[in-house]
């Protein structure tokens, strides 16, 4: 296993393989039963994994009370990153529910003991509620950080500019940095380099990828008639599309034969190669050693342009824009002046 450290507003060394814990637990009515979660966490730890992700909705509660139950004997070994925002229970009500500093700290208190422990080293915003101000936000992680109840807060799911925001809001007020993002990222899902990704880099943020395997669709897995979340739990696949799938999937099963692995270490390590923290989910021991795989597995300069192009997608304006020289401009006195970089005046 290989270690990073945690973007650069951190000191934290992790691994470079997390895993992810969301199929901990059945009480989704699909998941892993409580012997698999162990021999899952062993194999993993076997591995020199530490970096362990969770969030308090994942299966209910039960992913976090596993976890507490299997690792709190050697709490001070792993990195526990956890998430709020969307409840716990099934049905929760309203009150338990966004990025408010309420929910923030009573989810905090339930999490701290579903996990046996007295902190928890990332502390994620699930999700963007829309409705809560960034400052709330940060201030609120910032208190968490002075009552030792969490080490570092992060921001999952949210817009660039709403991370950005809250980046240099904390920082002008001396609140304890925000310390990273989680966001989807796969082969399948690549929207995230238009705006996330970028910032994070600026800002120095560390960034953990979910769903690297886009659900399971870039094991080749369903072409053979297998089961997976895409049969059995269908709301968290949502990159199914035949038409953009299909190429993708062609070109990794082809890369995937000439450097000897499967189609889903591949597309593990092309996340890795983008200097994002691959998140694994799996289900089953087979299924996390198979997915650990792709800790040893190097792609060349040729196999990541082959999967960048055939994954590849439109950025969108104004990227789009800045992408052509001569759509650049300067100003130059009183006018505009059309130049090809780094000089050369084409208008």
């Amino acid at each position: 296993m290989r270690y990073k450290v945690l973007g650069l507003r951190t000191g934290l060394k992790v691994s470079a393989l997390s895993l992810g814990t969301g199929m901990f637990g059945r009480t989704w009515g699909y998941g892993a039963a409580p012997d698999e979660v162990r021999s899952i966490l062993e194999g993993y730890v076997a591995a020199g994994g530490n970096l362990i992700d969770t969030a308090d909705n994942y299966q209910h509660g039960e992913a976090e009370r596993l976890i507490g139950e299997l690792v709190s004997p050697h709490r001070d070994d792993f990195v526990i990153a956890s998430k709020f925002s969307r409840g716990a229970g099934p049905s929760p009500a309203l009150a338990r529910l966004g990025n408010n500093r309420k929910v923030m700290v009573q989810a905090v208190e339930e999490s701290l003991k579903r996990l046996k422990t007295d902190r928890i080293d990332l502390y994620f915003v699930h999700m963007d509620d829309g409705v809560t101000p960034i400052e709330e936000i940060v201030r609120g992680l910032d208190d968490l950080v002075r009552a030792g109840k969490i080490v570092y807060g992060g921001l999952s799911n949210f817009p660039a500019w709403r991370v950005a925001a809250g980046v240099k809001a904390g920082d002008a007020r001396g609140f304890s940095p925000v310390a990273a993002i989680q966001v989807e990222y796969s082969l399948l899902q690549r929207t995230t380099e238009r705006e996330l990704l970028p910032m994070a880099d600026a800002l120095g943020l560390g960034v953990m990828g979910w769903s690297p395997m886009a659900g399971g669709l870039l094991t080749g897995k369903y072409r053979k008639g297998e089961r997976g979340r895409a049969t059995d739990l269908k709301a968290s696949v949502l990159h199914d599309d035949p038409a953009r799938s299909g190429p993708v999937l062609d070109a990794l099963v082809a890369v995937a034969e000439q450097v000897g692995a499967t189609p889903g270490q591949v597309a593990i390590a092309w996340v890795a190669a983008k200097g994002v923290i691959p998140v694994l989910g799996p289900r089953t021991r087979a299924q996390l050693d198979e997915n650990l795989g792709a800790a040893a597995l190097a792609l060349d300069d040729e196999h990541l342009r082959r999967l960048d192009e055939v994954s590849a997608i439109p950025l969108g304006y104004p990227h789009e824009l800045n992408r052509h020289p001569e759509q650049r401009a300067v100003m130059t006195g009183n006018r505009w002046e059309q130049i090809d970089f780094p000089g050369h005046t084409v208008a």
